[in-house]
């Protein structure tokens, strides 16, 4: 049996390897530009082509996420599929013996995610619960060494009409739950995530007696995001907001 001290070097180095793929993956994750969707786009479905590998497989499960998530919506004909895509590829990826557990993070939440957009495209219902069902799971299995399962829980139950008031409570609790584990390990999640997180925690509470821990809050998302890449612009939105 291991003693406690191997067994926290054991999690140590699983949150290592979960950060070297995040590394490798961090650049086809949380896109906001349509134009370099595109871009990554086309380049991440080459790579795949060319190198059929599991990593190059997990990155096009994931860019197709993007592409549903930011063109799809858009378009009437030319990204719709992209989330069914998305959710197939990903699926290959988490029921294969190949795939190695240090992946599952990645592949699970976005597998929900996608999933949840399946049902948003297609005005499914019953996708929607079943992608709680897998961001519930992944939230359990993962939440403690990937901030993934609960962002992207959140991402979507921010967005869901006021009637889904079950689901829609996760918005506050993920990403209050993503900022307390950032408090306790300044490496949990990166500088994207915690710009996006910072403004999601103020979205969600508006109300006057949070407008102080808001405007903290969105500060520190504007200050994280110089080059706009992730949540600044609507942090300056909602700031402004707040302050008139």
């Amino acid at each position: 049996m291991k003693i406690a001290s191997e067994l926290a070097q054991d999690q140590q180095l699983d949150f290592l390897k979960l950060k070297a793929l995040e590394h490798q993956l961090d650049d086809v994750m949380e896109l906001i530009d349509k134009d370099e969707v595109k871009l990554k786009l086309t380049e991440t479905e080459k790579d795949h082509k060319e190198s059929p590998s599991v990593i190059h497989k997990v990155r096009l499960g994931i860019i197709y996420h993007e592409t549903a998530l930011n063109l799809s919506f858009f378009s009437k004909t030319a990204y719709k599929g992209y989330a069914k895509k998305s959710f197939d590829t990903l699926t290959e990826l988490f029921t294969s013996t190949d795939t190695s557990a240090e992946f599952l993070p990645f592949i699970a939440s976005y597998r929900a995610s996608a999933l949840a957009l399946v049902g948003a495209e297609t005005k499914k219902l019953k996708f929607l619960g079943q992608a709680f069902d897998l961001f519930n799971d992944a939230v359990e299995k993962y939440a403690n060494v990937s901030y993934l399962p609960e962002f992207l829980r959140g991402s979507v139950a921010e967005n869901l009409p006021w009637f889904f008031f079950t689901k829609r409570k996760f918005a506050k609790l993920d990403f209050q739950s993503i900022i307390d584990k950032q408090v306790q390990n300044e490496n949990y999640a990166n500088w994207k995530i915690m710009s996006f997180t910072y403004w999601a925690w103020a979205k969600q509470r508006q109300h006057k007696k949070y407008l102080t821990q808001s405007l903290i809050y969105l500060d520190k998302a504007i200050e994280l995001d110089p080059t706009y890449k992730a949540g600044r612009a609507k942090a300056e939105e909602l700031k402004m907001k707040l302050i008139r």
